[in-house]
């Protein structure tokens, strides 16, 4: 219930920025900025907010929706919905490095808080990295009508490296030693100017 609530106060933030929140200089200063991203899924293309690299499991035509606030005294709360995908069936999501690419492994690495010095730029498995207070996790369990709402809320916010997209993944994620992170296949991405 909680997740929930945070995810409808978060959202309902954005959906009004003239509300105190985001237009009272203090108060803008202490929350951090704001970023969000909505697209329409579909192949890859120069410029597309939102790519599916697997159809059947990310239909083109389905949606997704990506918001986040990030700032030093609040952490940073990310919200991903999305709608038309496969009904009743789990993903899994994180934020990634880089932006949406021609495939799922041009969004690079999850975005980590602190790096893990033994990825070498590369995906971490170390679960001391790949654990969902270091990194932004989304995983989701579609509704039987393929949609579904997902939040996190870490600690820390975003600094001078900030990250570039969402990426929709196979299955959930494990958090197993050796395998920690790991959500199996890219199915799809959007971009998000963070």
């Amino acid at each position: 219930m909680k997740r929930h609530t945070l995810a409808f106060l978060f959202a309902t933030a954005i959906v009004l920025p003239g509300s105190a929140l985001a237009g009272a200089g203090s108060a803008e200063a202490a929350v951090g900025p704001f970023a969000g991203a909505r697209g329409t899924f579909g192949p890859y293309s120069e410029g597309r907010v939102a790519t599916t690299y697997d159809p059947s499991l990310v239909p083109a035509g389905a949606t997704g929706r990506v918001y986040s606030m990030s700032g030093k005294y609040t952490g940073t709360f990310t919200t991903l919905s999305v709608s038309g995908l496969r009904p009743e069936r789990q993903y899994g999501a994180h934020v990634h490095e880089k932006p949406c690419g021609a495939s799922g492994g041009d969004a690079g690495p999850h975005f980590q808080n602190v790096a893990d010095p033994a990825a070498d730029g590369g995906a971490s498995t170390d679960p001391a990295y790949a654990n969902a207070d270091n990194e932004i996790w989304l995983d989701f369990t579609t509704s039987e009508r393929g949609s579904a709402l997902a939040s996190s809320h870490v600690k820390w916010a975003f600094g001078e490296r900030k990250p570039a997209s969402v990426v929709i993944h196979e299955h959930s994620t494990s958090t197993e030693h050796g395998h920690a992170g790991d959500a199996g296949a890219r199915l799809a991405c959007v971009n998000v100017d963070f």
